[in-house]
């Protein structure tokens, strides 16, 4: 009698975020973009074994590259053919679409930071990109103390019946 596949839980890719982003800028607008990979990387990232906290963005010579993003290398690959861990990544996105980030990013404040990396449904890595215009100090301790309020609202709400 033959097994059934369906004790085995495949759990698909989760999408890797850069919480410190949102923290540091307030996103005006958000885009889309592909990424060009190798296959270890792809699957490294399947893994979730990707760190987007330290990397950007920056369009050079009218293309779109994403700097200092970090996959770990893949545990099961070829060594010969491994790719550095923080070589710079090239964007996939429309001339036009590029055209107009290159412009926006040109003003004064704005840059464009990568928010987060997930597969799409067709099995594609795609990279979400924010124009973002950076915070002061003073906005990040008053998200800070904000959280720190909800949440002892929401303590005090838990702890009555």
């Amino acid at each position: 009698m033959a097994k059934k596949g369906g004790d085995k839980k495949n759990e698909g890719p989760r999408s890797i975020q850069n919480r410190r982003a949102r923290f540091d800028y307030h996103i005006e607008d958000t885009y889309e973009a592909g990424i060009e990979l190798v296959g270890s990387e792809v699957k490294s990232i399947f893994l979730g074994r990707a760190n987007l906290t330290d990397a950007y963005c920056r369009v050079v010579n009218d293309q779109l590259f994403i700097l200092s993003l970090d996959i770990d290398p893949y545990d099961k690959g070829v060594v010969a053919f491994m790719p550095e861990r923080r070589r710079d990544r090239r964007l996939l996105m429309h001339r036009k679409e590029i055209n107009t980030l290159e412009r926006k990013a040109q003003e004064k404040g704005f840059t464009l930071v990568p928010l987060s990396m997930y597969f799409n449904s067709r099995g594609k890595v795609k990279v979400q990109i924010g124009l973002g215009k950076g915070k002061a100090h003073y906005d990040k301790r008053d998200k800070i103390a904000k959280d720190d309020e909800r949440r002892e609202i929401d303590r005090a709400k838990s702890l009555k019946f």
